[in-house]
C-alpha cells in the first residue's frame, strides 16, 4: 500500500528540508484519506483505485502547469512540474507509444471488434489492461486511430 510508503518519505523530507518533495508527498497523502473517508468507499483501498487518485493528481497538475505558463507564471509552472516529478516515482513505468499501440491492437483482434460503433467495448478493455501504465487521452486516440 502506498500509505505506508508516504508516511516513511514524508519523514525524509522533512529531515532533509526537500520543501519540492513534501509538498508532492503531502498531496498524496491528503488525496488518499479523502478518498478513503469518502461516503461508500471500501475498508481497504485497492491498488487500483490508489493509481487513479495519483492519476487525477498528476492531470490536475499537467491542467495547472500548463494554464500557469499560458499566463506567464513561471514560477507557479515549476512548483506543479516539481510535483508531478514526486506523485509520479510513485505510478507504475509509463508505456511508449509504440508498446501501446500493440496491446490496443490485440485487444481489438481479441473483442473482435472492427468498427468505431464499438470504440466504447475497446475503451474498457484497454483502460483496464494500461490503468496506471498509459494516459486516457492517448489510449483514446490510439483505439480511435486503429478502429477507423
Amino acid at each position: 500500500m502506498i500509505a505506508n510508503t508516504i508516511d516513511q518519505e514524508i519523514k525524509q523530507a522533512m529531515l532533509a528540508k526537500n520543501q519540492a518533495q513534501l509538498r508532492g508527498l503531502r498531496a498524496i497523502k491528503a488525496a488518499l484519506l479523502l478518498a478513503k473517508t469518502e461516503k461508500g468507499s471500501a475498508e481497504e483501498m485497492t491498488e487500483e483505485a490508489e493509481m487513479k487518485i495519483l492519476q487525477r493528481l498528476i492531470k490536475q497538475r499537467k491542467e495547472s502547469a500548463d494554464i500557469y505558463k499560458q499566463q506567464g507564471r513561471e514560477d507557479l509552472s515549476i512548483i506543479e512540474e516539481e510535483e508531478i516529478a514526486v506523485i509520479s516515482a510513485f505510478m507504475p513505468t509509463q508505456l511508449d507509444r509504440a508498446e501501446i499501440e500493440k496491446i490496443i491492437a490485440q485487444i481489438i483482434v481479441s473483442s473482435g471488434v472492427n468498427s468505431v460503433k464499438e470504440m466504447g467495448k475497446v475503451m474498457g478493455l484497454a483502460n483496464k489492461e494500461l490503468a496506471g501504465k498509459a494516459d486516457g487521452k492517448l489510449i483514446a486516440e490510439l483505439v480511435k486511430a486503429q478502429l477507423a
